[in-house]
């Protein structure tokens, strides 16, 4: 029987070498360059030990959602470029400047505040967001002309660097992307017209990344695939060649046996046919484990695995192992790699109405991350 170590309550194992791994499996499939995406904490695996993992498998950025994120890399010692996308109105970009941080610009006024964090022997790297149809932010296509003029002249004086044009696909459907991947390439062309030549276009992610090979342009940004969980609802990690890097796990906190009619958790949504075990699991709702998956989820304790009995509470669940043998301290696994026994993590995210990109971002800082390799 597992056990995590001695008081250890939960925590997640996070298999760096699995994040390696897949960004080079995923490098080689695409060839193409890599940005990875390391924004929301690595999607809840650790942002500095996954962007130091991805680079190794050979990514040759970073991406984050704002400069905050991305402060906090350099910070860690990290120098790889870095691009954030996302940002506050009326943003100072004085401190993203001084870092080095590569900015996601979707706007004239973001442009302009770019521009304005330049100095006399330092330009400001910028990639310029364009809108092909997912309908948030990226420069609209009536603002193109008067955006990429400016920034052409903004790089002739020396106050901008545009190192990339890049954009995001919706994954509704192969029309829908197609789509949107030729309003891409016709904003490519406007901006080429009026001198914008940068190295970088980026437009797929990890979904188009692996299934749309017209869209990839020589650069995709991998988020979800790079963490071994797979972005398709009808194919597996295995399906893709990838391993998942996130494991939960907790230690069974108690083991009571009770009779027939035993109400469970709150509300006695769940009460026992007959005469059985309940286990208790601490995690909860505040540990990120979705309350929308009571009765449902997948728990492996002692090589069998069981459901959710009743509620899901903020600290703690239990689980009705019948009369499998189990005991305090023996290991509760929530999710982690399907073909080493764990649950996959989909069947949580099934259980709760959601998607696993949710279920491991969601895991909230009470759980120990703990990194392993294999």
């Amino acid at each position: 029987m597992s056990h995590l170590p001695a008081g250890v309550m939960r925590e997640a194992l996070i298999d760096t070498t699995a994040i390696t791994e897949n960004v080079r499996h995923l490098r080689r499939l695409t060839d193409s360059d890599v940005i990875a995406v390391v924004k929301a904490d690595g999607y809840g695996h650790g942002a500095v030990r996954s962007a130091v993992a991805a680079l190794a498998g050979g990514a040759s950025r970073l991406g984050v959602a704002d400069v905050a994120e991305a402060i906090a890399l350099r910070r860690a010692g990290i120098d790889a470029p870095i691009l954030a996308w996302l940002h506050a109105p009326g943003a100072s970009f004085a401190e993203a400047a001084v870092f080095g941080i590569e900015l996601g610009i979707s706007s004239f006024d973001q442009l302009v505040a770019a521009a304005a964090a330049a100095t006399a022997d330092r330009a400001v790297a910028v990639h310029l967001k364009v809108e092909t149809g997912l309908g948030r932010n990226g420069i609209a296509p009536a603002d193109a002309p008067v955006v990429f003029a400016e920034a052409a002249r903004l790089e002739r004086i020396g106050k901008l660097r545009v190192v990339g044009i890049f954009s995001h696909l919706s994954n509704t459907s192969p029309a829908d992307d197609r789509a949107a991947l030729d309003r891409f390439t016709e904003a490519l062309a406007l901006a080429s017209s009026l001198g914008l030549t940068p190295p970088l276009r980026h437009l797929a992610a990890s979904h188009a990344a692996i299934d749309l090979p017209e869209a990839r342009f020589g650069c995709v940004r991998l988020g979800i695939a790079m963490y071994g969980l797979s972005p398709f609802a009808d194919r597996t990690s295995a399906d893709l060649g990838l391993r998942p890097a996130m494991s939960l796990r907790a230690a069974v906190a108690a083991v009571r046996r009770v009779p027939a009619g035993q109400g469970v958790s709150y509300g006695y949504t769940h009460r026992t046919e007959g005469e059985t075990t309940l286990a208790l699991v601490p995690l909860g709702y505040a540990d990120g484990v979705p309350r929308a998956a009571s009765g449902g989820g997948a728990v492996r304790i002692g090589g069998e695995t069981f459901p959710v009995a009743g509620r899901i509470a903020m600290d703690q669940f239990v689980v009705d192992v019948g009369d499998h043998p189990v005991a305090v301290g023996d290991e509760a696994m929530l999710f982690g790699d399907p073909t080493l026994g764990a649950p996959a993590v989909e069947e949580w995210a099934d259980s709760a109405g959601t998607i696993n990109y949710e279920i491991v971002t969601r895991i909230g800082p009470r759980v120990a991350r703990r990194e392993v390799t294999r």
